[in-house]
């Protein structure tokens, strides 16, 4: 077996690997170059070839360098990104180069299960995943809805509620002003940077591999859902709604139409994405629609390295820049702008 490194975003072996193998959406070569383009990150990926040079594993990663220092990340800002790996030997393979040097490696693993056994690395949190099946027929999957989320549907519908799939960039703009919102004043939280979700549209949407739904009542715009295609699976990326048209339920509505959307395009997964361990609402909201729920592991290996003083301020100034960003009288234009310079610190 040979091992190379590639840049994942543009080398045919990589595109071969998980086209041929179980991956997911944050293994594709657009997803990396909406990172890109968002904060312009560089990524590379180790391929194991075997003896007949075809791809057979690969593990995917991004070096940062920044007030926190140099480390690895596979792969920011993703729900997780398991190594395509099979056999320990393989994460064996994949992983020494990284597991060789002094950097801090980090990854999040849901569907394999072998880095988790790997003594050099140490879980420091987990997450909640949520999948549902579609190949069941419509009726079926209706039928095997919690009712809650049967009653929830219904009720959108009588309220006029009524969900399209978005068309121009008004409507995504509309979509980030709704999420930057809840981010703001439900969770004080700074939003992701507008370009990520332009990207978005860029790579994905106006590629035919995803779109906006955007749920409407009386010609306005009260909550959006952003779903991300790859192979036979569809991903539930981003979700917004205004809080004062919650009682009309347009989220579950737009699960719903999601589902719909998936079936009809031939897919067979739908991805609920990641839920903190400790969002008792949100999983609650999931848990009405999944026919399946697992673990997301967040691994890492930290090295011994020598105290960074402006690393151990900084963790302690950011949570306070994000409070005194998000507070109500602050304007939602300079939280944005806030959103747009510093979101890609909290990596």
């Amino acid at each position: 077996m040979v091992l190379i490194c590639v840049d994942p975003r543009t080398d045919g072996q990589w595109r071969r690997l998980i086209e041929n193998c179980p991956s997911s959406v944050f293994h594709t070569p657009v997803w990396m170059q909406v990172l890109t383009d968002t904060y312009g990150w560089d990524f590379q990926a180790h391929l194991l070839l075997n003896e007949q040079r075809e791809p057979e594993a690969g593990l995917p990663f991004c070096r940062i360098d920044d007030h926190k220092g140099v480390r690895v990340i596979s792969l920011p800002f993703s729900d997780y990104c398991d190594p395509l790996v099979e056999q320990p030997r393989q994460w064996d393979a994949v992983f020494a180069p990284l597991s060789d040097s002094d950097e801090p490696f980090m990854t999040r693993c849901l569907h394999t299960a072998i880095p988790l056994s790997d003594s050099r690395l140490s879980a420091t949190k987990r997450a909640r995943w949520h999948g549902i099946n579609l190949r069941r027929e419509s009726e079926t999957i209706w039928q095997e809805l919690d009712s809650a989320a049967r009653r929830a549907i219904q009720k959108a519908r009588r309220d006029g509620v009524v969900v399209r799939a978005a068309a121009a960039e008004w409507e995504l703009r509309a979509f980030f002003e709704m999420h930057l919102r809840v981010r703001k004043y439900k969770y004080r939280l700074l939003a992701q940077p507008y370009s990520l979700f332009e990207n978005i549209w860029r790579h994905f949407i106006e590629a035919g591999q995803g779109t906006l739904l955007v749920a409407v009542q009386e010609d306005e715009i009260i909550a959006g859902t952003l779903y991300l295609k790859w192979q036979d699976t569809l991903y539930y990326k981003f979700n917004a709604s205004r809080p004062e048209a919650a009682a009309c339920r347009p989220s579950d509505l737009l699960v719903w139409e999601g589902i719909q959307y998936g079936k009809a395009r031939g897919c067979t997964y739908f991805d609920f994405g990641l839920s903190d361990w400790d969002q008792e609402g949100l999983l609650q909201f999931k848990r009405k629609y999944a026919t399946e729920e697992k673990t997301i592991s967040f691994l890492q290996r930290s090295p011994p390295r020598d105290p960074n003083a402006w690393n151990n301020q900084a963790q302690h100034l950011f949570p306070q820049l994000t409070n005194l960003l998000t507070d109500q009288a602050v304007p939602d234009h300079v939280t944005e702008q806030a959103g747009e310079l510093l979101y890609r610190f909290f990596v």
